[in-house]
């Protein structure tokens, strides 16, 4: 897929993007309270819309706040105000109501607003300065668990709207093979291994992660009655004497190399392609932002680049599909089959070891 040279505009236009840039802290807080406090929700349930002093008095709010969110609310385009009565627009509708929206919006508010400031630090040092609004951790993986719970759910809401919508359609092209034991690499909560088993009544799941998200998977798993079937394997894979088990029929890494810096994938998939038998395969689910059908999604996973550099690890990002197969070919696999369009932004790489 080519990327498109961007459409030529006019001054004018350049430079009212120019203020939105500058003013886009103010746009989002202007918004999450529109949102948050129930206005935007309110507006949208009146057949005729609400004037100033209703909307204050559904909100519970002061005349004075209401006016000047209100106000903030026509400059960014939530809501008109038609004959003194104020109307929730389309893209109020998409902020109140669209999942990917919401993943999105919440994932800004609660994991990343504050520790985005520390970006400039993040890209000079190497490291994710932003994450010690929460902790002293190394990366975000490890302080994971003990994050505050409404941190939590916003991260794993995140997390799970982008990689679940790839699922079902993944599940198919993987169990095509008829794989008996399956690695998930990056088991995270345990999505994946439960999908896994509910699709295929003979499929064995180990899951491999750090202790805290196996504690997560694992009740998880027995909340889903299916532990009889899994497997947990404690381990950090940043750690080179991490030694990936040879005995599965497939390999599985869903949303997990793009937490990893160059060097580290390609750490990673040669301790997996010294695993790899002659009919295992390893598929790999990612999402690339050169890979999208639309501005919008491309837009969405670059701007989550800076979460990985800013907060998670300070190495990693949402690759070009080009930056991550060079990071395959150095390992020493090849991509025998891929699958664009899986889901909401995904492709699934099927590889194994290129032949010497």
């Amino acid at each position: 897929m080519t990327a498109q040279a961007p459409k030529p505009i006019s001054a004018l236009e350049a430079l009212e993007r120019a203020q939105w840039i500058a003013f886009a802290p103010f746009v989002f807080q202007a918004a999450r309270v529109l949102r948050d406090r129930g206005i935007l929700l309110a507006i949208e349930q009146s057949k005729d819309g609400l004037t100033l002093e209703e909307v204050a008095a559904t909100a519970g709010l002061p005349i004075y706040g209401t006016r000047v969110v209100l106000e903030a609310g026509l400059g960014i385009g939530l809501v008109a105000e038609v004959e003194g009565r104020y109307r929730i627009t389309k893209t109020g509708v998409y902020v109140q109501h669209d999942a990917m929206t919401r993943a999105n919006f919440d994932f800004t508010r609660d994991v990343n607003y504050h520790g985005i400031a520390a970006l400039d630090a993040a890209v000079a040092s190497g490291k994710p300065e932003g994450l010690k609004v929460f902790g002293e951790w190394a990366t975000v993986y490890e302080g994971l668990a003990q994050l505050p719970e409404s941190v939590r759910k916003s991260w794993f809401g995140f997390d799970h709207y982008y990689s679940d919508g790839a699922f079902g359609a993944a599940l198919p092209l993987v169990f095509a093979g008829k794989p008996r034991r399956l690695l998930d690499i990056g088991g995270n909560t345990g999505k994946w291994a439960i999908a896994c088993m509910k699709h295929d009544p003979d499929v064995e799941v180990t899951l491999m992660d750090l202790p805290g998200q196996l504690r997560n998977a694992e009740q998880n798993l027995r909340e889903a009655g299916l532990l009889a079937r899994a497997r947990f394997l404690e381990a950090d894979l940043l750690d080179e004497r991490t030694v990936i088990p040879a005995e599965f029929d497939a390999i599985w890494m869903s949303q997990f190399l793009d937490c990893f810096s160059e060097a580290e994938i390609v750490s990673i998939l040669r301790r997996c392609v010294a695993a790899t038998g002659p009919n295992c395969r390893i598929y790999i689910l990612e999402a690339f932002w050169d890979r999208q059908r639309f501005a919008a999604a491309s837009f969405c996973l670059q701007m989550t680049s800076l979460y990985f550099t800013a907060v998670a690890n300070g190495t990693s990002q949402m690759y070009r599909s080009t930056t991550f197969l060079a990071c395959l070919h150095a390992a020493g696999l090849e991509v025998e089959r891929e699958y664009d369009d899986l889901g909401v932004s995904h492709t699934l790489l099927v590889c194994r070891p290129r032949p010497m």
